[in-house]
């Protein structure tokens, strides 16, 4: 995405040419972006901080900490391995503690639905008998919000449970899962309670042990994956709907130049809904024309995009690292936001338009922003409020540029019962299909690309990653702004089975479906644990995540909560794949994760630094699961003879057979 301004002006990349085309205007002359700061730093990165021995835990520091040198210890005596699995630990629980309040808000606004009070109704009664079921809840007789309230009570209870009873939707996962996490003491109780311990471990004094420290940082993260991500989605699926494939675009060129431009950014979906319910009041759309607008029109930006792109269809102008561009057309008339990803330069860049940035929540305020507190109790109201304030803008609207060149369909909605819909239709609903496709070769197996964008490395990397990927017949599932970036590329919709390798162009051409699927925003990663939990259970592939042919990568990562999710996929058994990790200043420490996490949990770290590196790891990695199973053993030509054809017909189950007598798999 880089611009002129950052040595990338011979790049040809596709998702990079709008912002550049935007960024070359006068109009963005004055404009800063993440990529001119990290320029201006002149500087490369503090080697104790990237390698993660500087220690800030007390007063008697900083202490910046050289790992095998005896006086190079902290002032309390820590050693470098102590002090990056404490930091390490700290980042699991700060990613953990950004989900979980999202995922609370969720969980109220779906008590506040469940008693009919607001906008919002139950809208997939399947989806919510299904979790009822998971929690224990009674359904037979009974009403449809007297379920939900129960469920969302439930819910609510596991944020603060205070007994040693493992998570509730622990038992989703496989059995051999199960118990691992049991016989380790690594089965999350409480949410909040193992963010709090986490901390509480890694204060001065308390936790010096590296394998202690991170047998805490596994529980911390899946109570994350397991407990408020996963409810989180569950809920928000149940409220609003569960995804189902459709199309739509994504690019900065989804502005509207005659419409009022909103853009919705952050990542909790009760304001981004109540912004679609209110932009469609008469009352507000009046108010537009009276400003001289056709219309108002809304554009997602970072995970609230994604998700209102799976459930609406609307469009998303921008990932991550794209903020401050979408901004700088001139054409927006208000960036609108929550929590979480929220730059505060984009403020400096409104400046420069006549936009204005709105925040919504009492957790994320900027100096200088028009703060609207967003009232989970009457939302649409709240949400007429924050579009008359970008309505009036639009008549202070100067000149603009919105690139046209490169608006990209994309089809989304992929959830975990998308999947199992699209694989065996709605009465034989199964993974079977994908199972077989993986045993038989045609599909190798099954790759995550997910997580953030990074200002400081290559904004190609994803679509690199996916491109290897696709081309060795790996099935790719995205999330977060990887999911938007490869949208841009043009490699989440059918048409992009032309980068496949032509046994997996194969089963996506019979289905119809894109080689990248696209599951929604981060904090969807838990959709990838019930899919995986659900090939296990189909058979075939093992007994446990940690033996199917399939691993993930946040090549650029970014923020806390990335790393979360990466210790919430190891610890349940999945490898996973980043382009660092700031562990390196620690051995011992670094040894384990990348080693030693494998002989406790089947799955451990992995770090690579290009974009071909990473993919081809991930292609070995698949590979080596593959000979683990015996599935990639060459099937011998079999010639079936009278009796072996009259057992064929008699109903055996042995399979189809083709006019040549071989056994075919489908």
């Amino acid at each position: 995405m880089a611009s002129k301004r950052n040595g990338c002006e011979g790049c040809t990349d596709i998702t990079c040419i709008s912002s550049k085309q935007v960024l070359a205007q006068d109009i963005a002359k004055n404009v800063k972006t993440g990529y001119d700061r990290v320029q201006a730093r002149g500087m490369s990165a503090c080697l104790f901080g990237s390698g993660g021995t500087c220690c800030r835990t007390c007063n008697m520091g900083p202490c910046q900490i050289i790992d095998g040198v005896e006086e190079m210890v902290g002032v309390c005596g820590a050693s470098a391995d102590t002090v990056a699995a404490r930091n390490f630990a700290r980042m699991v629980a700060g990613g953990s503690a950004a989900h979980t309040d999202h995922a609370r808000e969720m969980v109220r606004g779906f008590i506040e639905t469940a008693k009919g009070e607001g906008p919002h109704q139950i809208k997939d009664v399947e989806k919510l008998k299904s979790l009822a079921g998971v929690f224990g809840i009674a359904t037979e007789g009974r009403a449809v919000n007297e379920i939900a309230l129960e469920l969302g009570e439930k819910a609510l209870a596991e944020f603060g449970k205070q007994d040693n009873t493992p998570l509730t939707m622990l038992k989703r996962a496989t059995p051999k899962r199960q118990a691992l996490w049991s016989k380790l003491g690594m089965a999350p109780r409480g949410v909040d309670r193992e963010i709090v311990e986490m901390m509480h471990r890694t204060h001065m004094g308390v936790d010096h042990e590296v394998e202690n420290i991170m047998l805490q940082a596994s529980r911390c993260a899946l109570s994350d994956g397991w407990g408020s991500s996963m409810l989180s989605t569950e809920l928000t699926d149940i409220m609003f709907g569960t995804p189902v494939p459709r199309r739509a675009i994504v690019d900065i060129g989804v502005l509207k130049p005659d419409q009022v431009n909103v853009t919705v950014h952050g990542h909790e979906p009760l304001l981004a809904e109540a912004l679609c319910l209110a932009a469609q009041e008469p009352d507000m759309i009046e108010l537009a024309k009276k400003q001289g607008a056709k219309g108002i029109n809304l554009a997602g930006v970072c995970c609230t995009g994604n998700e209102i792109l799976m459930r609406r269809g609307i469009p998303v102008a921008a990932g991550f690292i794209q903020q401050e561009v979408v901004l700088s057309t001139g054409a927006v008339e208000a960036m609108v936001g929550d929590v979480q990803c929220l730059m505060p330069s984009i403020v400096s860049v409104a400046k420069n338009f006549h936009t204005d940035i709105i925040t919504t929540n009492y957790r994320a305020m900027m100096d200088g922003a028009v703060h609207i507190q967003f009232d989970e109790h009457d939302p649409v109201a709240s949400a007429k409020k924050i579009l008359t304030q970008a309505i009036k803008n639009y008549k202070k609207r100067g000149e603009f540029f919105i690139p046209q060149d490169q608006k990209l369909d994309v089809v989304v909605g992929f959830s975990h019962e998308t999947i199992n819909y699209m694989l065996g239709g709605r009465f034989r609903a199964s993974y079977r299909p994908l199972n077989d496709n993986i045993i038989n070769g045609r599909i190798r197996g099954v790759a995550a690309i997910v997580g953030c964008d990074n200002f400081k490395l290559a904004d190609d990397s994803h679509v690199v990653i996916a491109k290897e990927l696709l081309k060795n017949n790996i099935l790719v599932l995205a999330t977060g702004c990887a999911a938007t970036a490869l949208g841009r590329a043009g490699l989440v919709n059918p048409e992009a089975v032309k980068y496949c390798g032509e046994s997996l162009a194969e089963v996506c051409e019979a289905v119809g479906m894109p080689p990248v699927l696209h599951m929604g925003s981060c904090v969807d990663n838990s959709r990838i644990l019930i899919a995986a939990t659900e090939m296990v259970r189909q058979g075939g592939l093992g007994d446990d995540i940690s033996d199917l042919p399939a691993i993930g990568t946040a090549p650029l990562w970014m923020s806390e909560k990335a790393v979360a999710i990466g210790q919430y996929f190891v610890a349940s058994g999945a490898q996973v794949v980043f382009q660092s990790l700031p562990t390196f200043g620690a051995k011992k420490f670094n040894k384990y994760l990348l080693e030693g996490l494998m002989g406790q949990v089947g799955a451990r770290w992995n770090v690579a630094q290009e974009p071909l590196e990473i993919a081809r790891l991930m292609i070995e990695a698949i590979e080596a699961k593959r000979d683990a199973l015996g599935i990639n053993k060459k099937k011998e030509r079999v010639l079936f003879d009278m009796a072996m054809r009259r057992d064929l017909t008699s109903g055996s189950g042995i399979g189809d057979v083709g006019c040549t007598g071989q056994q075919r798999n489908v």
